[in-house]
């Protein structure tokens, strides 16, 4: 198995494993992490929402049992009356017949200072517990634990009966047995309910995450299955919160196949280009020509030209790949102008527009296509270069025009001058390659360029239009 093979195999064992490679970084998993904030809110809403039941219902339960006991006070206050000899008695009895039973966990008790206590049988010999140091003319009620192993549920109230003018203080008690057993049961129902709940909760959340994910792993078979069979989009149907994401991805592999074709291009036209030089020189060595010195050098220019060109179009096209580019024209255009000054001093150049403006374009391509263009001008214009930055500010693109006073361009000619090598003028040195590096480079771009005639100078006219930077 080559090297490249091992790789393909080793990259599909690690996709079906589901791992992920040492040397690529990751943030964990978002399974796991709507996994954690689901069972967070879960657990925080059960444990509220248990409590706040709980509270609820023991508060109902604890509610009944002491209206229970307030029907008792009622009925004692309303059954009882003073008798001759001044104490307390019942003109009849209490309905209730645990009462009379001892120790039965239901007790009464009437109490008033310098009487004996009048209480149930269901006492015997102990006392209720009566604080008198408080008139109580609403019924109070309280937990009380003065019997031992035994905790009760108190309610008293003080009343002033007719007839007498002790203050009588009227207590039933009620052991919490009962209340205390009610509580616990609902409390387990609540527990186990909440347990069966919490967990299909969760189980429902897991379902929901592992559904809710499952366009993302559709994705990562359709990139899989482009790797393995050759092909170059995501075309299944997918969800509209993933579709933004799968037209990227197809944007980058147009973006990606775009690129690859273009190289593939450039090596071909670069190896058509040095095919003819190759041969000739080959040809004149296999002759043994007496030129063969003169053959070579014209050749191996011809080769570097070509092979200038080329390395151009490649930077443009590395640096186009990169990401948003951006280049300020006015900069761009004085620096060029302080070069190009240099070598043309007796020309005169005159510069105009918005110098503000932004192209969507690397700065060192514009520096490229700016001085070719330029340069030319002053080269065979006749001492007079005008640039303007942003002619049309209205347009979509940016539109910069280099007019000088030379003898310009046949119309017939606009078009051939753009090609590799071709020159009006052999009269002055040139590869004949500027043009042709403009029009390549501000087409990588998404520009273009036109030649015209120069309505203020009479010389020609080059408009460059370039994308605005956003």
């Amino acid at each position: 198995m080559t090297a490249p093979e091992q790789g393909v195999a080793s990259g599909e064992a690690v996709a079906a494993a589901g791992a992920v490679p040492d040397d690529v970084p990751y943030t964990g998993s978002l399974a796991r992490r709507m996994m954690f904030i689901a069972a967070g809110w879960i657990t925080i809403l059960l444990l509220l929402g248990g409590l706040a039941l709980d509270r609820t219902l023991t508060g109902l339960v604890t509610r009944s049992f002491d209206e229970q006991l307030d029907y008792m006070l009622t009925a004692m206050v309303g059954s009882v009356e003073i008798g001759p000899d001044g104490e307390v008695l019942f003109n009849r009895p209490l309905g209730d017949q645990r009462f009379l039973e001892p120790n039965s966990g239901l007790y009464w008790q009437i109490t008033g200072k310098g009487h004996d206590d009048f209480a149930s049988r269901s006492l015997w010999d102990r006392t209720l517990k009566v604080d008198y140091s408080h008139f109580l003319a609403a019924p109070r009620i309280y937990d009380s634990d003065q019997f031992a192993g035994e905790k009760l549920r108190v309610m008293e109230r003080t009343i002033l009966l007719p007839g007498s003018d002790t203050e009588w203080w009227f207590v039933v008690a009620a052991s919490r047995d009962d209340l205390d057993a009610q509580i616990r049961r609902i409390r387990s129902i609540l527990f186990w309910s909440f347990v069966v709940l919490g967990m299909g909760l969760f189980l429902m959340a897991g379902l929901q995450t592992w559904y809710g994910l499952g366009p993302l792993r559709r994705v990562r078979l359709a990139i899989k299955r482009m790797r393995t069979t050759g092909a170059n989009r995501v075309t299944d149907p997918l969800p509209l919160e993933v579709q933004p994401l799968v037209e990227e991805l197809n944007a980058l592999l147009a973006h990606s196949d775009k690129q690859a074709e273009e190289a593939r291009t450039h090596a071909g036209n670069l190896a058509h280009a040095l095919k003819t030089p190759l041969t000739v020189v080959m040809n004149a060595a296999t002759a043994k020509a007496p030129d063969l010195a003169d053959t070579v050098i014209r050749e191996a220019a011809v080769m570097r030209r070509q092979v200038d060109h080329h390395l151009a179009r490649a930077r443009a096209v590395g640096r186009r790949a990169v990401g948003l580019s951006r280049a300020n024209v006015g900069e761009s255009v004085e620096a060029v102008l302080r070069a190009v000054t240099r070598l043309y001093d007796t020309t005169r150049f005159d510069l105009d527009g918005n110098r503000n403006a932004q192209v969507a374009i690397e700065r060192q391509d514009l520096d490229e296509i700016l001085g070719n263009l330029i340069e030319n001008a002053a080269k065979y214009g006749g001492g007079s270069v005008f640039v303007t930055i942003d002619a049309d500010p209205k347009a979509a693109d940016c539109v910069i025009q280099v007019e000088d006073d030379g003898m310009g361009i046949p119309e017939s000619e606009r078009i051939r001058i753009f090609d590799r090598g071709a020159r009006l003028d052999t009269s002055k040195p040139g590869t004949g390659l500027g043009l042709a590096i403009v029009r390549d480079v501000a087409e990588i771009y998404g520009g273009s360029v036109t030649l015209g005639e120069s309505e203020d100078l009479g010389g020609l006219l080059v408009e460059l239009r370039l994308p605005r930077a956003g």
